[in-house]
C-alpha cells in the first residue's frame, strides 16, 4: 500500500501540465519553400475564399467537426470554434522559388485553376506574391534549371540568408507570427548519418558543406533558429532527423510532415492496403 501511494505521489509529481494553445491573434506569415503548382493554388484559393469567391472545400480547420466526449453526447463542434485557427484575412503569403514568377504566374504555368475563372479575381493579390532567390542547389534536384537562385554559395551562406529573409519579411509585411511550409520538389534520397545526429556535428557539417545536408534542412534550420514553425510536404528527409527533432523540442518550436500525399500519392496511400488486404492485383 505504501509503495501504491509512493507511486501515485510521484506520478502526480512529474506529470507535465496540459499543453495550452496561444489565441490565434494578429496576422500570421506564410512562407512557402516552392512557388509551384501546390502553393500557388493555395495562394490563389485562400485569396478567393476570403473573397467570398469560392468556399473552403477541404479544409479541416474550417469546415469539419471534432467530437468531444462519447459518441452518443453528440458534441460536435466546428474545429474552427475549438481551436484557436487564424483567420484567412489575416494570413499574408511569401515565397522562396528557383523560378522568377510571381505567384499569378506560376498558378497561370501550373493549370491547377482556370485563368478567367479563377485568378483573374485575385490577380493583384496573387502578382503581390513574388519569390524570393532560392536557397538551390541542382544536385538535389537534378531536372530544374534554376535562374532565381542564391547563387553558387557555400550552406552557410544560405544558411544565413535564408535567416535574413524570414527577418526581411516579419519586417516588410508587419506580420506578428510566422510558419514555414516546404512545397518544393523532393529532394534527391537521404539517409540519416552522424552529421545529423547533434548540434555541434550538424553546425560542422554545414561549414564543411557536407553533401549530407540538404537544402531542405537549412530551411528548417533556419526557421527553428528564428521561433518559426516548420512544414515539410515532400517525402525528403529533413526535420525527421535526430538534431532537427531535438532543436525544435528544446526551443519548443512545432515541426510536422513527411509528404502532404495529395493527388495521385493520396490515392495510392489510401487504396494499396485494401488491394493488399483482399490479395487483389492490377492490371495495366
Amino acid at each position: 500500500m505504501t509503495q501504491a501511494l509512493e507511486s501515485l505521489a510521484f506520478a502526480i509529481v512529474t506529470t507535465p501540465p496540459p499543453p495550452t494553445v496561444q489565441p490565434a491573434e494578429g496576422r500570421l506569415g506564410v512562407l512557402t519553400v516552392g512557388l509551384g503548382a501546390v502553393a500557388s493554388t493555395l495562394i490563389a484559393g485562400v485569396e478567393l475564399v476570403k473573397r467570398g469567391m469560392a468556399d473552403p472545400i477541404g479544409s479541416l480547420a474550417l469546415m469539419d467537426t471534432i467530437r468531444l466526449g462519447k459518441r452518443t453526447e453528440d458534441r460536435s463542434p466546428p474545429i474552427k470554434e475549438f481551436v484557436p485557427v487564424a483567420a484567412l484575412d489575416d494570413l499574408v503569403f511569401g515565397a522562396w522559388d528557383p523560378f522568377p514568377d510571381d505567384a499569378y504566374v506560376a498558378a497561370q504555368r501550373a493549370g491547377v485553376l482556370e485563368a478567367g475563372k479563377h485568378l483573374e479575381g485575385v490577380s493583384d493579390a496573387l502578382r503581390d506574391v513574388r519569390p524570393m532567390a532560392a536557397a538551390f542547389d541542382r544536385s538535389y534536384v537534378r531536372n530544374i534549371d534554376a535562374d532565381n537562385t542564391m547563387g553558387n554559395v557555400d550552406k552557410r551562406s544560405m544558411l544565413n540568408a535564408i535567416r535574413e529573409d524570414i527577418n526581411r519579411f516579419r519586417e516588410d509585411k508587419r506580420v506578428d507570427r510566422v510558419v514555414m511550409i516546404w512545397c518544393a520538389s523532393t529532394e534527391i534520397f537521404l539517409e540519416p548519418t552522424a552529421a545529423h545526429a547533434d548540434i555541434e556535428s550538424f553546425e560542422a557539417a554545414i561549414d564543411a558543406n557536407d553533401p549530407n545536408i540538404a537544402p531542405s534542412m537549412l530551411y528548417a534550420y533556419a526557421a527553428l533558429l528564428e521561433g518559426v514553425p516548420f512544414a515539410n510536404g515532400a517525402p525528403n528527409l529533413t526535420v525527421d532527423t535526430p538534431i532537427l527533432r531535438d532543436l525544435a523540442t528544446e526551443r519548443v518550436v512545432p515541426i510536422s510532415g513527411k509528404d502532404f500525399k495529395t493527388g495521385q500519392t493520396l490515392i495510392k496511400t489510401v487504396l494499396a492496403p485494401m488491394l493488399k488486404a483482399r490479395m487483389l492485383g492490377l492490371a495495366g
